[in-house]
């Protein structure tokens, strides 16, 4: 439906499914369970997989093919190794050698994985570089070839991509699956690093190669990692451990939603309000759910849209949304997060090309 304010869009999103896929529709105590809600555009926000092995590629794009939506937009995070080349040639495929598949299920914590990986690496067995880069590279196919394209999945790299529905809805995101450093996963930068943030000419610090743009030119931020102090307070010692930079950015763009996921614990949605006046920051309301609706209806729903009771006001406020469906302990008990959002409309076609 188009009003004065866009195109009404259903987005479906979904975060840190770890290779679990939507239970039977008989397990009615999951909200997480087939099918997923329909939607036109569905969005999963990262770590696909429990530890970036081929065989899980393959089972989480099987589901990604069967959701109902006409455009699946995918990041890659964290524990999705093979995606990052880079690091899975230099680092990355000890995690393969050290943790059997069988046992990821019951793998709840990784806090000592240090220890764990250099007695992996005093063993020096080191596979041909050639090798992991195919096995690597392999992986990521599955999220570009001709047949993830003709279902609808687009794999975002780090950037802002622009997209156009059938419904005339023309809208930009900017994508990125990079988080802090958080013991050598992949996709890491140093706390200290501004990967999104253009520094003040004569700082002498170093323009990011993909920086957020500035309001009005983003209508979706997606990243794995979440921004500081919105939805990111871990269960141990219940301390914020999002990224200062990005929560700047968010504040820069003024997004209509921000998806992420990456800390499980933190699973909801909140209503920011951009607070200038107040000297700056983001005042935050929860945005509520119900355990009982959420199982019906296989989803926690929201309508921003201007037919909601309350229509999202571009540019003064955000919805930020932690969708991720494990728990803390790798069980996919969280629903996705099904929303309505006015777009824009146009006729901007500039889209991804299969394999690019």
């Amino acid at each position: 439906m188009t009003s004065p304010a866009g195109v009404k869009t259903r987005i479906c999103m979904i975060s840190d499914t770890h290779t679990n896929t939507p239970r039977p529709a008989r397990f009615t105590d999951y909200p997480f369970r087939n099918p997923l809600p329909k939607a036109d555009i569905l969005i999963h926000a990262g770590d696909l997989t429990k530890l970036g092995y081929y065989a899980e590629h393959e089972t989480t794009i099987a589901m990604l093919k069967a959701a109902d939506a006409e455009l699946k937009l995918v990041i890659a995070g964290n524990h999705d190794i093979t995606l990052d080349e880079d690091h899975f040639t230099s680092f990355g495929f000890f995690r393969h050698r050290r943790i059997l598949y069988k046992d990821l299920a019951e793998q709840s914590s990784f806090d000592d994985d240090e220890q764990t990986i250099s007695n992996t690496l005093r063993e020096g067995h080191f596979p041909p570089p050639e090798e992991l880069k195919a096995y690597a590279r392999s992986a990521k196919d599955l999220y570009t070839n001709q047949a993830a394209w003709d279902s609808g999945i687009r794999y975002l790299e780090e950037g802002t991509h622009t997209f156009t529905l059938s419904n005339g809805a023309s809208f930009s995101v900017y994508a990125s699956p990079y988080q802090p450093e958080f013991f050598r996963w992949a996709f890491a930068y140093p706390r200290d690093e501004d990967r999104f943030n253009v520094p003040v000419p004569g700082s002498g610090k170093p323009v990011p190669a993909n920086p957020v743009p500035d309001h009005p030119q983003v209508d979706i931020m997606l990243t794995h990692g979440p921004p500081f102090g919105i939805l990111d307070r871990v269960r141990r010692g219940g301390l914020h451990v999002g990224c200062e930079n990005l929560l700047e950015a968010a504040e820069r763009a003024r997004p209509r939603l921000y998806l992420y996921g990456h800390i499980h614990e933190a699973w909801g949605s909140v209503r920011g309000v951009w607070d200038a006046e107040a000297g700056g920051g983001v005042s935050q309301e929860d945005i509520p759910t119900d355990q009982e609706e959420m199982l019906d209806n296989r989803c926690a729903f929201y309508d921003a849209s201007s037919t909601g009771e309350r229509p999202l006001r571009f540019g003064k406020e955000t919805i930020f949304v932690n969708a991720s469906i494990c728990t803390l302990s790798y069980d996919p008990r969280n629903a996705p997060w099904v929303m309505d959002f006015d777009l824009p409309t146009g006729n901007n076609d500039r889209q991804e090309k299969p394999g690019a």
